[in-house]
């Protein structure tokens, strides 16, 4: 396993457990509080470090309690924090997260994240220029990411992108990263064509994307035009706050062994991620994914 290096958000997600969604102005009695570790960047570097990746972070916490938990917590995962900056006057990220039937809505206040920029990204250069695969998000200010995109240019280090939250991309975004991961909202809406068919969509971009379907796997749009997909994994879904972060860290984890290998355990990760609640919490070692894999191929899956 090699190196990854995780530039993106770190947040705390306040988690509310409740029988049923509330209609807008409705109040309703939820069933559990929880307080855990999470934002897209952080929750990556989880997943990746889990499955045995030397990870480092890059990202900004406030200096509030939020910020030193968040901290603690990527320190005893074993994720390299040099490159976690403490910035002043501003709180730590936080998502407020309701659950429901294995569902979830989501709404993130950004906060240290968005004061993570350019100049992060060249204090960290030396690490960034040593790893073997970088994985970025959209939950940091777009120049940063084009900054690290720049940088991981000009050493020749392949970036994956996950294009979340969806926005419409600039070209010259799209055209930097080595892999995008959107699900289908998120690539009809950075290629402004919303209503077309799946095959049409990868078709656009060839070589470029893997796109998660949620329990339908993922899809790969070759180089040469075909498409390849990876067929999800049966699972009883408790919680999917993290399964799209952990299909993103397993696959910059296991991407030196492949495109298409990567995405299978990939797969594997994110279908074992929804059976846990919490996003980080759901995130499997790399013992327990060899064991599920194991009893799937046992079973002919």
């Amino acid at each position: 396993m090699g190196k990854v290096v995780v530039v993106g958000s770190i947040n705390m997600d306040l988690v509310a457990l409740a029988p049923r969604f509330p209609q807008p102005g409705e109040t309703i009695t939820g069933e559990r509080f929880l307080t855990l570790p999470g934002g897209k960047g952080a929750n990556q570097a989880v997943a990746a470090r889990r499955l045995g990746a030397e990870v480092s972070m890059v990202g900004k916490v406030g200096r509030d309690a939020f910020g030193g938990e968040l901290l603690a917590g990527l320190q005893a995962e074993g994720v390299d924090t040099r490159h976690v900056g403490v910035a002043d006057g501003v709180a730590s990220g936080v998502a407020v997260i309701t659950v429901s039937g294995g569902d979830n809505h989501i709404v993130v206040i950004p906060g240290a994240n968005h004061q993570l920029l350019p100049a992060d990204i060249e204090a960290a250069a030396a690490t960034i220029a040593a790893a073997d695969v970088i994985l970025t998000q959209l939950e940091i200010p777009l120049p940063t990411v084009r900054a690290l995109l720049a940088l991981a240019a000009c050493h020749r280090v392949p970036v994956i992108l996950n294009p979340a939250p969806a926005i419409v991309l600039p070209q010259d975004i799209i055209d930097g990263a080595s892999l995008l991961t959107p699900n289908e909202h998120e690539l009809a809406l950075l290629l402004q064509r919303e209503g077309e068919d799946i095959a049409t969509l990868l078709a656009a971009l060839p070589g470029k994307v893997v796109m998660t379907h949620g329990k339908q796997g993922a899809w790969h749009a070759r180089a040469d035009g075909s498409l390849h997909h990876q067929s999800g994994f049966a699972v009883t879904a408790v919680d999917s706050t993290g399964a799209g972060d952990t299909f993103n860290g397993a696959l910059a984890a296991f991407l030196p062994q492949g495109v298409e290998t990567a995405m299978r355990l990939a797969a594997a990760a994110g279908a074992l991620a929804v059976t846990r609640v919490g996003a980080q919490g759901g995130m499997p070692t790399l013992a327990e994914l060899q064991a599920f894999l194991a009893a799937q191929d046992a079973a002919g899956n």
